[in-house]
């Protein structure tokens, strides 16, 4: 394929109107705040961070650059750190993977007199600049003079997790291992900030982007409000990114144009808006936040008003992709039901999914639900067995083995146990959850830490659904593919989900331009055959959307009626793109 290296690893949403809105470097930011600063004899600034923001390093440039006359550091009005954990322990657990889903917010980390001493403190003041700064600034003073909110990346944090540069909300635990800061992270500190974040979004004066800490950008908040707005109204993508794991492939190196030298690449989350980017383009000048921030701020013309209403501001699909190709078998599976994981973690819905074949090579295959004759008891001893005495876990007893083709396409409703197989390259189409993957046998590896990965049969034995065997996965599961609808040039087939899952995915093959209507529901697709497509709008509301092999984007519901092509290296050329959407009636 000609165009296996054209994938677009940065995407970038123009957005019009605000080209003289950013302000890049730390010179042109003092000046730009000091600018609105000059004809007032005390002026408040309020930097609210982000957890994951290099703390000190920002407090070093506040002082170099916008040289204030006194510094009000939030952390001081927080509880002591045994405090914090003690109040935290119930969300955060014992357990080495799993939490619970927090219903703490960020006052709930707050000593009230401490707050109130801060506060004071800074009303005291007669003159000059006072910068309040840290996580749970704007508790201290709600309604600044300038209210700055210093954002960032989920991916970004994740990778100064991993080289000990942060910290989780109120402790000193820079040298705790990325696993534990990750997971008191996902349960608790980005449920607080997230929280605060939206109370306060109408109120930013300026974003700060510090996703670069050397080469920060100031965007004014007026600006992002209008970049979010603009960018629900057409077809975008998100900010793919990439990582390596025990089990990973060479499929995505080539085809997503990556880092030849990197020993392998696991996963592609490639459309999850809580982990993933949003680049917002304004003139020359690019700036990243989280891509969540279009939920939270836009959910009813993002989502569409069915979907946001069974939801709330998450984005309930999943895009990623699972490269096996040259690689080895993913851990042995299962995902909790709906049931368990509200009355276990706290969330309201599970991770439903499906797995869609890109690629396969002649030995691909996916594990699919139990064989004929498994008997549950002897599965969990073995399983047992394995995990403490280190002896293989002979899943070719037990499991079902499927042999899988490139399109392919296997439901994989929560509670039936499943792998991809290995030289399998996996578009993974599923309902958001993505943490709460139960593992059961693991063939026997380490993970790249060079550590045993957790294993999870305790919960996952009491989700298995040991009535998913051959028979039923064969007659449920596995390609029910039905044809939709047809005209000139294209054919729409329906291709899952199991009816316990609340995705509808549709392919359509096109040679010409097939007519698409969001309906007032999010979209969600993938280009899985052709080199290149268009999105247009009949109606000429958006721009045109290109978009290239592989990559994924996103329909917003207030988009409304649009077409998809074959363009460019595909015109005249057969395509295939794959479309989830929410079942809403």
């Amino acid at each position: 394929m000609e165009s296996k290296n054209i994938f677009d690893k940065s995407p970038v949403v123009e957005i019009q109107g605000y080209n003289n809105a950013v302000f890049s470097g730390w010179e042109a930011i003092s000046e730009e705040v000091k600018s609105n600063l000059t004809h007032k004899k005390k002026s408040i600034i309020v930097i609210e961070t982000y957890q994951g923001v290099l703390y000190e390093q920002l407090l070093n440039e506040i002082k170099a650059n916008l040289q204030p006359d006194e510094i009000i550091e939030s952390r001081y009005s927080m509880y002591a750190e045994d405090k914090i954990r003690e109040i935290t322990f119930p969300d955060v657990t014992d357990n080495r993977i799993f939490g619970y889903m927090t219903r703490l917010k960020m006052k709930d980390l707050f000593d009230e007199y401490l707050t109130d001493q801060a506060y004071n403190h800074a009303k005291e003041i007669d003159e000059g600049i006072v910068v309040v700064v840290g996580t749970g600034a704007s508790l201290i003073i709600p309604e600044p003079d300038i209210f700055i909110y210093a954002d960032m990346a989920r991916w970004e944090i994740q990778l100064r997790m991993r080289n000990n540069l942060v910290k989780n909300l109120g402790l000193e635990n820079k040298e705790e291992s990325a696993e534990e800061q990750y997971k008191r992270g996902y349960f608790l500190d980005w449920r607080i900030c997230d929280r605060l974040k939206r109370e306060t979004i109408e109120k930013w004066d300026y974003l700060l982007d510090t996703n670069r800490h050397d080469h920060p950008k100031l965007v004014t908040g007026n600006a992002i409000r209008e970049g979010l707005k603009q960018t629900v109204k057409r077809p975008f993508s998100v900010v793919p990114y990439f990582d390596a794991g025990p089990w990973g492939g060479q499929w995505m190196k080539e085809y997503c144009d990556l880092d030849q030298s990197a020993p392998n690449y696991a996963w592609s989350i490639n459309c999850i808006p809580e982990e993933n980017s949003l680049l917002l383009g304004y003139g020359n000048t690019v700036v990243e936040i989280p891509a969540i921030n279009a939920v939270f701020y836009q959910p009813n013309q993002l989502l569409g008003e069915a979907v946001y209403g069974r939801f709330g501001a998450e984005f309930p699909i999943r895009f990623d992709f699972l490269d096996t190709m040259d690689g080895g078998n993913l851990s042995l599976q299962v995902h909790p039901t709906t049931d368990y994981i509200q009355q276990t973690f706290g969330m309201h819905y599970t991770q439903d999914e499906s797995y869609y074949l890109m690629d396969a090579g002649d030995d691909a295959s996916v594990y699919l639900g139990l064989k004929m004759n498994a008997d549950k008891d002897k599965v969990i001893q073995e399983l047992e067995t394995s995990r403490e005495t280190g002896e293989a876990f002979d899943d070719t007893k037990y499991i079902e083995k499927w042999p899988a083709k490139k399109h392919d396409h296997f439901s994989i409703p929560a509670g039936t146990i499943h792998c991809s197989g290995k030289n399998s390259m996996v578009l993974e189409i599923s309902s958001t959850p993505y943490i709460f993957t139960f593992k059961l046998w693991d063939w026997g590896r380490l993970g790249l830490d060079g550590k045993p990965r957790p294993i999870n049969i305790g919960h996952g034995i009491k989700v298995i659904q040991w009535d998913r065997n051959k028979e039923w996965v064969k007659n449920n599961l596995i390609d029910m593919v039905e044809k939709a609808d047809e005209g000139d040039g294209w054919i729409e087939e329906k291709t899952g989900l199991y009816k316990s899952e609340f995705i509808e995915t549709r392919r359509h093959w096109f040679s010409k331009a097939v007519q698409h209507d969001t309906a007032g529901n999010l979209n969600v697709i993938n280009l899985v055959e052709g080199k290149e497509i268009i999105v247009e709008s009949p109606d000429h509301s958006f721009e045109p959307f290109i978009v290239h092999y592989a990559e994924t984007f996103i329909v917003p519901a207030s988009a409304g009626k649009y077409t998809i092509k074959p363009y460019g290296f595909s015109e005249g050329e057969e395509c295939a793109t794959i479309k989830a959407h929410v079942r809403v009636s």
